[in-house]
């Protein structure tokens, strides 16, 4: 069965339009807390949160409430920094999955560069492991970053669906797309990392998705949370879950 992560950030998003400068976020709409449990109540397998150095969406104080709230995984999605391993460590979700950051970018735009900083990605792989938890790298799906994921010790990647998102609706550069997907997928369990998926899915371009084989996870956060605002999140989540049913993991 092919799981699903619901990411929440949007709803934080929405919250800081009005109270980025309130302290007490619990008090304030909407609460991702309050989000997060009712994707829980509509089956979904896990809760993401990326937690940033300008905290412009997701703070510290609703990662915290995730922890001590959900009953199923919390994947907290965070630049390799040491201060955000530190708080990691504090707050002891079940995954983290290290992703790169900038400023500037509006959302994540790229996967991150395991070849290039593999000894501090090990470094912290070790001792988020060594408290329990599980590692996960968001990479692009191209082999030598696949390579050093695997030679990292995390057990898991997620792989950057953003291109193939963006190159949806242009035949010869969403099939070039897919298949370094496909590719990626098959490398990766190859080499005994378990793969998740994510970035820009939507339930316009999830059926193809279903040809990457050996999939985990999908998390997905944007898309559900705009059919949210039409439907109702528990509604959005079902129907999400409902065109996944059908993959077969290889």
């Amino acid at each position: 069965m092919l799981k699903l992560g619901v990411n929440i950030d949007h709803v934080a998003t929405l919250r800081q339009a009005r109270f980025r400068n309130r302290e007490e976020t619990s008090r304030s709409e909407p609460d991702p807390v309050a989000a997060a449990l009712a994707c829980e109540r509509a089956g979904c397998h896990g809760i993401t949160a990326h937690l940033r150095e300008d905290r412009r969406h997701i703070v510290d104080s609703d990662v915290v409430r995730l922890r001590r709230s959900i009953g199923t995984r919390l994947n907290l999605e965070m630049a390799n920094t040491p201060a955000m391993v530190d708080f990691a460590l504090a707050v002891r979700p079940d995954i983290v999955c290290l992703v790169p950051e900038r400023r500037e970018e509006v959302t994540t735009e790229g996967g991150l560069a395991v070849a290039a900083n593999l000894s501090a990605i090990t470094e912290t792989r070790k001792r988020l492991g060594d408290a329990g938890i599980d590692v996960s790298l968001f990479i692009a799906p191209d082999a030598r970053e696949i390579d050093a994921a695997a030679r990292s010790g995390a057990g898991f990647v997620e792989l950057h669906t953003g291109a193939y998102a963006e190159a949806y609706h242009q035949k010869a550069p969403r099939q070039n797309e897919l298949e370094r997907l496909i590719a990626g997928a098959s490398q990766a369990h190859g080499v005994g990392l378990k793969v998740n998926a994510g970035h820009g899915l939507t339930l316009e371009n999830l059926a193809l998705i279903h040809l990457v084989p050996h999939l985990v996870e999908l998390n997905i956060g944007h898309s559900i949370v705009s059919q949210a605002i039409f439907t109702g999140i528990e509604t959005a989540v079902r129907d999400f879950l409902g065109a996944m049913a059908t993959y077969k993991s290889s």
